[in-house]
């Protein structure tokens, strides 16, 4: 509905505009808390037309023509603004649309098939921390454009072939590697060992060298060893994304690249070019045309591929399955990124489009008392579930421990996927749990909270014989400024999936869930529903909750939040 309401402002207002004598390519519309658009035309008008914006905009508004079946209330100049409002049929018809599709409503769109890697974080050990914000992003990301309708394939980048894999690999047969862990920390114990160790006797450094170049070569029992130690640690790593709500539609292993022959070709591509040369024995890649002073290795001095030159055998590869590439990297993989795209740009290949984010930290000192290692995803998970429990059993004390459990894993990864992704991808943030678990502050929990009240509304009015989801409700009854605020807010999930799938970032689609529960929180708090004297007022308004439990349950699945029908 709010897209026809902007599609029909448009046509409207170019129309105007045009027969003023006038052309715009955009006309500036926004939404605007004085209207339901505000148009900012009239800025872009007042050189061309050497009169004032505020002259123009009251121009504009007096010669505007509404078609007899709009959804325009009125266009009125406002300074230099022109606010434009809409009519009952539009917010009649936004509570009908909701009621209707129920889950399917908002999105929708958009087509087209998208290929989008995020996290590929390598198999040498657990997630940590700072891995979090790339798997939280890339999968709500991955929401948000499937939401909108694109055909989205999600992958993990597998490194089973890197030097890291071949001292993990090395390590297996020089260490005890204890099968009671959880199999991506056993591999990250043998991997730290070794790497101690290797300090200690740099001429076993050789003996990995020799590994890499095996796997290279096709040697079957070494590629068979790197497999055995890859499986184990992605099979941890797995685990730990899905508890987290993560997932991938595929996992892909680097190597394939090399045993197909992509890695060769790709390298024979950039040679042709004429920008290789040889450096200390290595073949790299003079990208000083394209802004870059350094030099892109391609090709170590014994002839291994790097971890670079596979990536770019990948990315010819993912521009043949998708027509658009995404990749989600941390602020640490600007110079790489940029320095691959402008490699695949030499060669006439498609380029990836690149969501860059800022790391996360913990409060100095919290979560953990094992200063100076690194925290595990697992265990920032294990604490905030454990911190949720414990606000639940306060909150919720009569009720029976598989629910509290339940209601405190759901509100524990809600809270850590919120506060994550509420932050724009270019900030830096700090992740607090007792922030993130705060029930007062308008985080997940709240958010999810909002739901659970309205499906508590719903279920005491059903229990008492006033409310039947199918019965046929009357939203003209509905005047008050709390409903038509809760209203026109559900109304914009679609203006927002927009712009959060558009422009890459879904810490639009955070503050829109947070900004929605608050009006529904509003409109409960002034409007009374359940007690409410009049009959159809009553059952409009227990339309109105259904209709914001709906939307919050698209908004919070879209997040990847799961949505609590008691808390």
């Amino acid at each position: 509905m709010y897209l026809n309401f902007v599609e029909q402002v448009t046509s409207v207002m170019s129309d105007t505009i045009r027969s003023a004598g006038f052309e715009v390519d955009d006309l500036g519309l926004e939404p605007s808390q004085h209207a339901d658009l505000a148009c900012r035309v009239a800025f872009k008008l007042a050189s061309v037309a050497k009169k004032s914006p505020k002259d123009i905009a009251e121009q504009i508004a007096s010669a505007v023509v509404l078609p007899d079946d709009s959804l325009i209330e009125s266009i009125q100049a406002q300074g230099p603004y022109l606010n434009i409002k809409a009519n009952r049929k539009y917010l009649d018809g936004t509570v009908a649309t909701i009621r209707q599709k129920k889950e399917a409503f908002g999105g929708d769109f958009c087509e087209g098939t998208i290929v989008l890697e995020h996290t590929s974080a390598n198999p040498n050990g657990p997630l940590h921390v700072g891995h979090i914000r790339n798997s939280i992003l890339g999968d709500t990301l991955g929401r948000v454009l499937k939401r909108v309708g694109y055909d989205v394939d999600t992958q993990y980048y597998v490194n089973d072939m890197g030097r890291q894999i071949a001292i993990v690999s090395w390590a297996m047969k020089n260490f005890d590697f204890d099968s009671e862990k959880k199999g991506d920390h056993a591999i990250a114990g043998i991997y730290i060992k070794a790497n101690a160790w290797l300090e200690e006797e740099p001429d076993r450094v050789a003996e990995i060298d020799r590994l890499m170049q095996l796997v290279e070569s096709g040697d079957e029992e070494t590629i068979q060893r790197f497999d055995e130690v890859v499986g184990i640690a992605v099979d941890g790593i797995r685990n730990t994304l899905l508890r987290m709500n993560v997932i991938h539609d595929d996992f892909v292993n680097e190597s394939g690249f090399i045993r197909s022959g992509a890695v060769s070709r790709i390298v024979d591509e950039i040679k042709a070019t004429g920008r290789t040369e040889m450096d200390d024995g290595a073949l790299v890649v003079d990208l000083s045309d394209h802004g870059f002073e350094k030099t892109l290795v391609i090709q170590r001095s014994d002839g291994t591929s790097l971890y670079t030159t596979r990536d770019l055998a990948y990315h010819e590869w993912k521009a043949e399955q998708g027509e658009r590439v995404i990749d989600v990297l941390g602020a640490d993989h600007k110079l790489i990124s940029g320095q691959l795209k402008a490699t695949l740009r030499s060669i006439g290949k498609q380029e990836p489009e690149i969501v860059i984010f800022e790391f996360v930290s913990l409060p100095e000192g919290s979560m953990s008392t094992r200063r100076g290692k690194f925290i595990t995803a697992d265990e920032l998970l294990e604490q905030v579930e454990s911190q949720a429990l414990v606000e639940v059993e306060n909150r919720r004390p009569d009720m029976p421990d598989e629910f509290k459990e339940q209601v405190a894993r759901m509100v524990g990864i809600g809270a850590v996927r919120y506060d994550i992704i509420k932050v724009s991808p270019e900030k830096s943030t700090v992740f607090d749990w007792k922030e993130a678990l705060d029930f007062e502050k308008q985080g997940g929990p709240f958010i999810q909270y909002s739901h659970a009240r309205a499906c508590s509304i719903l279920r005491k009015a059903e229990e008492e014989g006033l409310w039947d989801p199918k019965r046929e409700i009357d939203p003209s009854v509905l005047l008050e400024d709390g409903e038509m605020v809760l209203i026109r807010k559900m109304a914009l999930f679609d203006h927002v999936l927009e712009r959060s799938a558009s422009e890459l970032k879904p810490h639009m689609l955070a503050t829109y869930a947070r900004e929605l529960a608050d009006a529904f929180n509003q409109f409960y708090r002034f409007s009374p529903v359940i007690s409410a004297e009049e009959a159809t007022v009553r059952n409009a308004r227990l339309g109105l909750v259904d209709c914001a439990r709906i939307v919050l349950a698209n908004v919070l699945e879209t997040l990847g939040i799961e949505a609590p029908e008691s808390m």
